[in-house]
């Protein structure tokens, strides 16, 4: 049976999440807060998610404009895999840097920022638009005659090392601090703090943000998310509020070329205000209220159950039919969206959480062609057509066991 090694980064990435975590714990350090990180890891499943479909495409594309555009022909050994190594890090410097620089494209790196912890969760916070973005800078390898093999065996590598950098228990690493993107170098990037903004892009080698006069050194204790926090667990809002405030932004702007230019402007050009202006249209505030332990403990099983339904998919995905596709992916991203509604304590999770069973349930009985199943399937349906309030309310009672239906 053919298993797909790249599922092991699932595992992997959680050891490590958990062996940062006990060693914070043994120090006492409040580094890991429990909704922050499953907004973090939310984002990170659902990225892994849609890689297994577009991964495939990203290689064909490099192998496309290889064959038919590169400037040179070159072939694998010790130097041109260091040569492709140090020219991935300098691509990805200048992708990095005009993703803080150009509104367009920080519409996608922006949720990479969003977290006011920094740790290994942080790292999962990348997005399958931004991995299109990415994507395009890595197309200059190709042209420039990189294999597409080659390409994508770096960019696991590439892609692997900055996980480690992003952590609060490792300190000043001595003199890699002169070669490295070191965890002190990468905690300057993520800082709010006004002496830190825009610096340190690098990924591996901290040679070009002093090569282009953006190195900043770990002084002041990090103050860590946006200038302006967001303020929400919702997996959708995160992904797609600054896209909102961008729109709003280009509409206020006067003169088609004007507008156009607002897209390739810093995105501190934005009105502040913007964020309250599309809250007001598409996002109602979550309460703030405390949240129940039973609640949390929902919501850490149902991310316990879709990471090991990733892993298992990732792992065997040649196996699994296009239908049963649809269908995993479904049951995981209505999951991710209902665990930040719930974090949220949004009412309609009961339509998502339906909607989910239904999921599974059609699943379940396509697999297992039983009679009593398709009643069961039937069944769902006709509640959640009918909506019956009572369901609803039990529901909500057994999620919140302590609040009222607000």
């Amino acid at each position: 049976m053919k298993f797909n090694i790249i599922a092991l980064a699932v595992p992997l990435f959680i050891f490590f999440i958990l062996l940062e975590f006990l060693i914070a714990r043994k120090k006492k350090l409040d580094y890991f807060n429990l909704h922050n990180s499953i907004a973090n890891i939310s984002i990170g499943i659902a990225e892994r998610l849609m890689d297994v479909f577009v991964a495939g495409l990203f290689y064909y594309v490099y192998e496309y404009l290889q064959q038919r555009f590169a400037l040179f022909t070159i072939r694998a050994n010790v130097l041109t895999w260091i040569l492709l190594l140090v020219c991935t890090d300098f691509v990805w410097y200048w992708y990095h840097r005009l993703a803080h620089e150009w509104n367009i494209f920080w519409a996608v790196h922006v949720v990479h920022h969003q977290s006011e912890d920094f740790n290994y969760t942080v790292s999962a916070r990348i997005t399958v638009l931004q991995a299109f973005v990415r994507t395009g800078f890595w197309c200059i390898l190709p042209i420039i005659g990189f294999p597409a093999g080659m390409i994508t065996s770096i960019l696991i590598v590439h892609g692997l090392y900055p996980f480690f950098i992003h952590t609060r228990v490792i300190g000043k690493l001595g003199f890699l601090e002169y070669i490295l993107v070191t965890p002190s170098h990468h905690r300057v990037h993520h800082a709010s703090n006004e002496k830190y903004l825009d610096k340190n892009y690098g990924d591996v080698l901290i040679i070009w943000d002093k090569l282009f006069g953006t190195f900043q050194v770990e002084e002041e204790e990090p103050q860590y998310g946006l200038t302006k926090p967001l303020k929400s667990f919702s997996f959708l809002w995160q992904h797609f509020h600054f896209f909102i405030e961008l729109w709003i932004a280009v509409k206020k702007e006067k003169g088609f070329f004007n507008k156009i230019r607002l897209l390739f402007k810093k995105p501190d050009v934005i009105d502040p205000g913007n964020r309250e202006i599309a809250e007001e249209i598409f996002y109602i505030k979550h309460s703030e209220a405390t949240v129940d332990k039973p609640l949390n403990k929902y919501v850490v099983w149902q991310m316990i159950s879709i990471t090991v339904l990733l892993f298992l998919f990732m792992g065997f995905d040649h196996y699994v039919s296009a239908f049963y596709q649809v269908i995993i992916t479904g049951v995981i991203i209505i999951t991710l969206v209902n665990c930040g509604a719930i974090m949220e304590q949004k009412k309609w999770i009961f339509y998502l959480e339906f909607g989910r069973l239904l999921l599974v349930a059609l699943g379940c009985s396509i697999i297992y062609p039983n009679p009593w199943l398709l009643v069961t399937v039937v069944t769902i349906a006709t509640l959640v057509i009918g909506y019956f309030y009572s369901i609803e309310n039990k529901y909500l009672q057994w999620v919140y066991p302590t609040r009222n239906n607000t």
